[in-house]
């Protein structure tokens, strides 16, 4: 077996954190590259660019077995270790927000919150929609980190009694900052917006093959509806943009109100949602039916008033893309009722209704298997099939202990043809799927990824039990 020897000078380079959640030493150092023993079991395929990203420097990784790893860990980082399992922010160097911010974006980070408390802070990390703490910081250091989000966020520093909101924007991040007083100080979450979203494709999302073909059939109709139902974070914005990259060509004039922009699209006319100045999602269509659109794209139908005018766009030769809260493709229909459009309107424009739920995957480093108890599901739940067995989290370094590392969305798609057509209009389109075998709910597709052993019974239990 190989000794690790670390040389002293060498040791701060990787933080006890870094060392620990990569398992990683640093073995030498030169101006631009960084050489790194690494362990020759740790399965990250992103761990090589993550590194890159944070520690500025091009990796180049050395394997070594576990054993020579561990024992390294335990001498080089003894005191770390023992001392606190979180990171310290470093204050005394001047770049630890812009350090913070790429570990953040390396980590695929969607918010960042920043704590304070009587006579403490803490910053949590939100990923893959939980959030995960990953430093303490003294309350000296904490108001000075405030102040200079402040700055770069252009916010007044001496307010410190009412809520703000502001932006950081350049080369490498957008970022939506909200301010809020609470009992012991201001707590910042920024959120991690205009990403680049020229890697999303539709067929990376997790759509199954016949799914993938309804739906690219229905995207390329020249008018119609499209609708993506889901609650708060389930992926639906995600989804519009993975069609939007779709159907943007020099041929279409695109055009999108949001709320706010998440990711920046070129070629394609993005328009910032400003309910204070009149700037509404049905104000904007009004605007937009003037702009000789092809496609159109709200980032939300939330009222009557816009939901009649997405419905009016689409009769004059419009591609309409929105989103809708509902908690499945069928429950779409009812709330476009409710809201008071038309049932034979509906039935005349709607191409597509689409019901997602983002799932966390399992990590595949340490899930473990576990056998299948019935008493174990909702009971209320008519198990689709029998299985023997099903997997459960653990915990590793690799998943920051959570158990899960990545999600996945699973889908309804609900075509609209003639049959389904001509129920809508006679509104018994619950009926009609009630008694179709070959129609596969929500719930049933969560089962479905739990069998393959790629999530956990906690992570779909809301769904199989609210659908």
């Amino acid at each position: 077996m190989q000794d690790i020897t670390i040389l002293s000078e060498n040791q701060h380079i990787v933080s006890s954190d870094l060392a620990n959640q990569y398992r990683i030493l640093p073995k030498s150092v030169s101006e631009n590259t960084l050489e790194l023993y690494v362990d020759d079991s740790y399965n990250n395929a992103d761990a090589k660019e993550e590194l890159e990203l944070f520690l500025g420097k091009n990796i180049i990784f050395s394997p070594i077995d576990s054993y020579e790893i561990e024992k390294a860990l335990s001498i080089y980082y003894r005191k770390e270790r023992l001392a606190n399992s979180n990171k310290s922010l470093n204050f005394d160097r001047g770049d630890f927000l812009e350090n913070l911010l790429k570990e953040a974006k390396s980590l695929k980070c969607s918010d960042i919150h920043f704590e304070v408390y009587e006579n403490s802070a803490r910053i949590r990390f939100r990923i893959d929609g939980q959030l995960i703490e990953r430093y303490k910081v003294e309350r000296e250091n904490y108001l000075e980190l405030v102040n200079k989000i402040k700055i770069k966020a252009k916010l007044n520093i001496t307010e410190k009694r009412l809520p703000q909101d502001g932006r950081i924007t350049n080369d490498s991040f957008d970022i939506r900052v909200s301010i809020l007083p609470t009992l012991f100080g201001e707590k910042i979450v920024m959120r991690l917006l205009g990403q680049d979203a020229s890697n999303i494709d539709l067929s990376t999302l997790g759509l199954q093959k016949e799914e993938l073909e309804h739906y690219l059939e229905a995207v390329k109709k020249p008018n119609g509806i499209i609708l993506i139902s889901g609650p708060t974070g389930s992926g639906k914005t995600t989804t519009l943009y993975a069609t939007l990259r779709l159907l943007n060509d020099s041929r279409r004039n695109i055009v999108t109100v949001e709320d706010p922009i998440e990711y920046t699209l070129k070629g394609i006319n993005q328009v910032q949602l400003k309910e204070d100045i009149g700037l509404t999602f049905s104000s904007a269509l009004k605007s937009f039916l003037r702009q000789d659109p092809d496609v159109i794209m709200l980032g939300e139908i939330r009222d009557s008033e816009t939901a009649l005018m997405a419905i009016r766009a689409s009769l004059t030769g419009h591609l309409v893309l929105s989103t809708i809260h509902t908690n499945s493709a069928i429950g779409t229909i009812s709330r476009l009722i409710d809201m008071g459009v038309p049932s034979y309107l509906i039935a005349e424009t709607l191409n597509l209704s689409v019901a997602q739920r983002l799932i966390r995957k399992l990590c595949p480093n340490c899930k473990k298997e576990t056998p299948f108890i019935r008493k174990d599901f909702p009971m209320n739940y008519k198990l689709p099939y029998e299985i023997t067995s099903y997997y459960k989290p653990v915990g590793c370094n690799q998943c920051f202990h959570t158990g899960y590392k990545g999600r996945t969305a699973i889908y309804e798609v609900l075509t609209i043809d003639s049959i389904i057509a001509e129920a809508i209009k006679n509104n018994t389109v619950t009926k009609l799927f009630s008694n179709d075998e070959n129609y596969k709910s929500l719930s049933e597709k969560a089962f479905d990824i739990l069998a393959e052993g790629e999530t956990a019974l906690e992570e779909i239990y809301s769904i199989l039990i609210n659908l």
